[in-house]
């Protein structure tokens, strides 16, 4: 199937621009989520691109998305609350587009820095988070609800991270 770029309604009149595939059947789904959009974080940058691609050679269902006030995104910056409602909100459509499509593939959550902390503050019965360089200091830690998933939650955490680095992340978590 091929890449489609759609707008998805958010909360408070946001909405978002976003780029999926939806395979007839998916055997799973992710939803991909960006660096900080105040330090020029969007859905292109290399990591969501490269999770989004790799997504779509695999098959799966994949949607990235710009935060609201990134792009052709409307709204402004919330410091990671708003643009938790971003993610709830392009998750639900995924959801809808996979049941308009006959499936009801699992779906994850991945995300890098900026959008792995807030991916992580999201627990809409996901299947899984996959967090990639997460600061672990955008949300508060305890409000990150895959923390208290039994779902499979994983971080790749680099060696030589600015924000964040391994010992740190793993007194954390």
């Amino acid at each position: 199937m091929a890449r489609s770029r759609v707008m998805i309604p958010s909360s408070g009149g946001v909405v978002l621009s976003a780029e999926a595939v939806l395979p007839v059947e998916a055997a799973a789904a992710v939803v991909i989520t960006h660096p900080h959009p105040l330090h020029g974080g969007s859905m292109t940058a290399p990591v969501p691109a490269a999770l989004f691609a790799r997504a779509e050679e695999l098959g799966l269902a994949a949607v990235r998305f710009d935060f609201r006030g990134v792009g052709s995104s409307s709204g402004v910056h919330d410091g990671g609350v708003g643009e938790r409602d971003d993610v709830r909100a392009v998750v639900a459509w995924l959801r809808d587009g996979l049941a308009d499509g006959g499936g009801d593939a699992p779906v994850l959550l991945a995300g890098w820095s900026f959008g792995a902390d807030v991916a992580l503050a999201v627990d809409d019965e996901m299947a899984g988070w996959f967090a990639v360089a997460a600061p672990l200091r955008v949300v508060d830690p305890d409000e990150m609800l895959a923390a208290g998933s039994d779902d499979p939650t994983r971080l790749l955490v680099p060696e030589h991270d600015q924000f964040r680095p391994p010992a740190d992340a793993r007194h954390l978590t």
